[in-house]
């Protein structure tokens, strides 16, 4: 009897499609970095004396003390990488929180990633990474409303370190908006909590520095105001008196041939990589 063949599959039917594989730790960056690569970087070079600093500044657990050269090291080598910045927030780990703000990509960032950091951020200090991420974002003015009007102080905290940022990167918004956050600062610094106090006397000047106009308002208003106490715990921080600190802001822009601190600020690369 002949042997009858059973036809072949066509090829296409024969190609088992492969599922795209799962994003790990493993995964390498654009700049050839995976995050367990980064996170390992991250705990060689931290110090038990980083800790006990940064913890009087109000970091918390888990860190590895990573200094502030260290990680500039690590931005200039990964360069803007949002997905590793959002798995870097995700460790919950102090220096990988701060990495995160400086790497993450400002045209990619979400509205409530934004958001979710302003609220988890937890060293003062470095608030002014995520003030400066979200200026340089296309949510800028839309979070410092939000986040002014925010239930935690954490996040109002951000949201004045947010009116600084704008106030000194964002040449669009006009005066009268800032007019409205001094009269705010006037009637409620004294009574607001400590964090959020500082925020705002940061706010007052830094809205000080961005035009002629502003400076005097900035300035009548911090007459008003009279000394502001924030406790800044056992570290060596003090409190800039608003009147002083503007006019050696405005005499160091008039040496360096800028109309306003807030014109040479523009200048300058991004505070968040930079410092």
């Amino acid at each position: 009897m002949a042997t009858t063949k059973t036809p072949k599959k066509p090829a296409a039917m024969a190609v088992t499609k492969k599922a795209a594989p799962k994003k790990s730790a493993a995964t390498k960056t654009a700049a050839g970095m995976t995050l367990a690569e980064v996170m390992s970087a991250l705990e060689k070079a931290g110090t038990a004396q980083n800790c006990k600093t940064y913890t009087r500044h109000g970091a918390q657990q888990p860190m590895f003390g990573v200094s502030f050269a260290f990680l500039s090291t690590l931005v200039k080598r990964i360069g803007s990488d949002q997905d590793l910045a959002l798995e870097l927030w995700a460790t919950k780990n102090h220096d990988a929180r701060i990495l995160a703000m400086k790497i993450a990509d400002p045209a990619k960032i979400r509205s409530a990633d934004l958001d979710r950091w302003a609220k988890e951020q937890q060293m003062r200090m470095c608030g002014m990474y995520l003030a400066s991420l979200a200026v340089e974002s296309p949510h800028g003015l839309e979070k410092a409303d939000k986040w002014l009007a925010a239930s935690d102080e954490n996040t109002r905290n951000s949201g004045w370190q947010l009116v600084g940022q704008v106030a000194s990167r964002d040449e669009s918004t006009p005066d009268s908006w800032f007019t409205k956050r001094l009269a705010v600062i006037e009637k409620t610094i004294h009574s607001a909590p400590n964090a959020e106090r500082e925020g705002m006397n940061m706010a007052l000047i830094s809205i000080g520095g961005r035009s002629p106009a502003l400076h005097k308002a900035a300035l009548a208003a911090s007459k008003r105001i009279g000394p502001v106490e924030v406790d800044h715990g056992d570290t060596s921080c003090k409190t800039p008196e608003a009147g002083p600190y503007l006019a050696k802001m405005w005499a160091h822009a008039a040496a360096k041939k800028f109309a306003s601190p807030a014109a040479q600020e523009r200048a300058r690369e991004s505070m968040r990589t930079r410092c």
